[in-house]
């Protein structure tokens, strides 16, 4: 069958965005607050294949439903300042004044023509992003238009995001009507907010992106799949839905390979929904897994791997012994990889894997 519901991508964004709910009511909050409130900033941290850059967009439509001039998701890379500065111009362009030129030289020919003549914008191009920003934000102010950017896959030590951030909090000085939000890597985020010179991002709101129900990924499925047509055993369904472990992106790859592996009539054999988890499953710790693994070093591997020996929770003082280690040793790389949200600490002397299959992954690759 052909797949017109399941979007196993990154960045894709599908119809119905599960499980969020909450997200996008505070998000309204963040709309809603006035200029300068903590709501106004917000950080936005999840693993890879939570759903970040999705929900970033569904962000922005938001915003342009609620009257905000959006710089939609732009990427925390080079040259992301100009691109913020385009997409507000381009998306605020029925507000902002055109730029008018003068004249730089040349001269006045017959009836007024020029001849070798020669303009250029009044606004000097060594202008600061931070004073062009500003400029920008105080004439959409003055007709009534908020301002929202929203960056993707926040990096530590990016000095242009460094930038970003002290214009923004210049301008929350001034009164702007502006809104920020930055998406990325719990890691990612913390190491941003350790900067010493952005240390007022500590008290803007945090949002987590956590695993999906299991109840609420079921339901998609069964909306999903009856759409296509296809018929599964509400027992294979509900099997489907606990084989995600709340992953979003895990649940588009199994979803997209049961539609693509059922015959015209929408039927499923046992091998053929056997098949389709192992591709999913292939792909995701493909994507998910090894990329959450290459930027550690051996030492973080080795911890990980540590763990992965037990079957649910690990305890530090057990992990010290299995490795060979003191439990300063341990406390350190513990608290790096809690900082990653790699792990977690679900009580008191107790860690496990934050990152679905991760501990499978692993366990595998040692054996």
């Amino acid at each position: 069958m052909t797949d017109t519901i399941f979007v196993p991508s990154f960045g894709n964004r599908p119809r119905i965005l599960v499980g969020r709910e909450d997200i996008l009511r505070q998000f309204e909050l963040c709309l809603d607050s006035i200029p300068g409130s903590r709501e106004r900033a917000v950080l936005l941290l999840g693993q890879r294949g939570y759903g970040k850059t999705v929900l970033l967009l569904e962000l922005a439509e938001r915003g342009k439903k609620h009257g905000c001039v959006v710089a939609s998701p732009t990427i925390a890379a080079s040259g992301m300042l100009s691109r913020i500065l385009e997409k507000l111009r381009e998306d605020g362009s029925a507000y902002l004044s055109k730029q008018k030129a003068k004249l730089a030289g040349g001269s006045v020919g017959v009836l007024g023509f020029s001849a070798g003549m020669q303009f250029q914008d009044e606004v000097p191009v060594e202008q600061s992003f931070a004073a062009q920003l500003s400029a920008i934000c105080r004439e959409l102010n003055a007709k009534g238009k908020s301002v929202l950017i929203l960056i993707d896959e926040v990096q530590a030590n990016h000095e242009e995001l460094r930038q970003l951030i002290i214009a923004y909090q210049e301008l929350v000085g001034e009164g702007r009507d502006i809104a920020l939000v930055l998406a990325g890597l719990p890691a990612a985020i913390s190491s941003t907010l350790n900067d010493h010179v952005l240390t007022f991002l500590n008290r803007a709101s945090r949002l987590t992106l956590t695993p999906l129900r299991i109840s609420d990924v079921d339901m998609y499925y069964q909306n999903a799949f009856g759409e296509l047509g296809i018929r599964l055993q509400k027992s294979d369904r509900q099997d489907l839905a606990e084989a995600t472990n709340g992953s979003p992106y895990l649940m588009q790859l199994l979803g997209h390979y049961i539609t693509i592996s059922a015959d015209a009539d929408g039927q499923l054999t046992a091998d053929r929904i056997l098949s389709a988890k192992k591709r999913a499953l292939t792909d995701y710790r493909r994507d998910i897994c090894e990329t959450t693994l290459a930027p550690l070093s051996d030492a973080d591997v080795a911890f990980l791997a540590a763990m992965a020996e037990d079957e649910k929770e690990s305890e530090p003082a057990a992990l010290a012994g299995r490795m060979g280690v003191t439990s300063s040793y341990i406390q350190t790389y513990k608290r790096r990889l809690l900082q990653t949200g790699i792990i977690e600490q679900p009580a008191r002397g107790k860690l496990r894997f934050a990152v679905p299959y991760l501990r499978d992954y692993l366990a595998e690759q040692n054996s």
